[in-house]
C-alpha cells in the first residue's frame, strides 16, 4: 500500500530558497572580508562550506519532493538549477559545481525508495559533489559525498481481547543517516480483507513518543481473520516520506 501527499514541490522551493540565501549571505561576507582585511583563506573556506550546506538542502528538498509523489527526476532537475546558480555567485573567478548521481542496483538516478520489505522502509538520495573555485586569490577543490537517508523500522504484536477483537501494538523506529530521528507525522493502518483502515483515534488509539526516534502506537480493532497486518506511514522532520508494512505476532 502506497499513499503519498503532493506537497513535495512546495518543500523543494523552500529548500532551494534557503540554500540560495545561505550562499548569497556567505558571498556578501566574502566581499566584506576583502574590504576589511579579513583572512582570505577563512572567508573562502566558509564560502565553500556553505556551498556544501546548500547542496545538502537541495538534496533533502529533492528527496522530500520525490518521496511525496513528485517527479522521479526531480533530483536531477534541481541539481542542474543549483549548479547554474553556483556558477554565477563568484565574481572574482570561476566557481564550478559538479555532481554525479549514484546508479547502482538500489539507486536509480540518485534515488532509492523501497517500502516493500517486511518491517522495513527506506527513502534515500545519494550524490557525489565536486566544487572547484579558481580566481586571483586562491584555487580550492573539494569533493564530498551526500547521502540523505530516512529509514523506518516497525514491529508489531497483538493480543486477543474477544473472539474477533484484538489489541495491537506497533513499535516504530525512525532514523536519519542511521541515527535516531524524530517524525513530524505518523499514520497507522491495519488491513481488513483488501481494505486498509486507520484506527479510531477518538476512542482507543494512543501514540507514545519516547523522544529518541522510537514510538509505540496502540489500538483496538476487529479482525475477521487470524492474520493481522499493519502499516506505518511517516514524514520525518525534513518532510521526507517513508512507509513500512509488517505482520503482527500474537502474544
Amino acid at each position: 500500500m502506497r499513499k503519498r501527499a503532493n506537497s513535495g514541490q512546495i518543500l523543494l522551493i523552500a529548500a532551494f530558497i534557503m540554500a540560495s540565501l545561505l550562499v548569497s549571505a556567505q558571498l556578501y561576507i566574502l566581499e566584506v572580508g576583502k574590504t576589511s582585511g579579513e583572512t582570505e583563506s577563512d572567508t573562502l573556506s566558509n564560502f565553500m562550506l556553505n556551498i556544501q550546506s546548500g547542496s545538502r538542502n537541495v538534496v533533502i528538498g529533492s528527496l522530500a519532493n520525490v518521496s511525496n509523489g513528485g517527479l522521479s527526476n526531480a533530483l536531477e532537475l534541481n541539481l542542474r538549477e543549483w549548479v547554474a546558480f553556483i556558477a554565477n555567485q563568484y565574481s572574482h573567478g570561476k566557481s564550478t559545481l559538479y555532481y554525479t548521481l549514484r546508479d547502482t542496483a538500489r539507486y536509480s538516478s540518485g534515488i532509492w525508495l523501497d517500502w516493500s520489505l517486511n518491517g522495513y522502509g527506506v527513502s534515500s538520495a545519494y550524490v557525489n559533489f565536486t566544487h572547484m573555485l579558481s580566481g586571483f586569490e586562491a584555487d580550492v577543490d573539494q569533493s564530498y559525498p551526500m547521502n540523505i537517508t530516512t529509514t523506518l523500522l516497525i514491529a508489531s504484536t497483538n493480543r486477543r481481547l474477544s473472539e474477533n477483537t484484538k489489541q495491537v501494538n506497533v513499535t516504530i523506529n525512525v532514523q536519519n543517516e542511521a541515527e535516531p530521528a524524530l517524525a513530524r507525522q505518523i499514520t497507522i493502518y491495519y488491513r481488513v480483507s483488501s481494505n486498509w483502515l486507520t484506527p479510531d483515534i477518538t476512542n482507543n488509539y494512543t501514540l507514545l513518543d519516547y523522544g529518541n526516534g522510537t514510538y509505540l502506537a496502540s489500538f483496538v480493532a476487529t479482525f475477521p481473520t487470524e492474520s493481522v497486518e499493519v502499516s506505518a506511514h511517516i514524514a520525518d522532520c525534513r518532510d521526507i516520506y517513508v512507509q513500512a508494512n509488517a505482520t503482527s505476532i500474537e502474544i
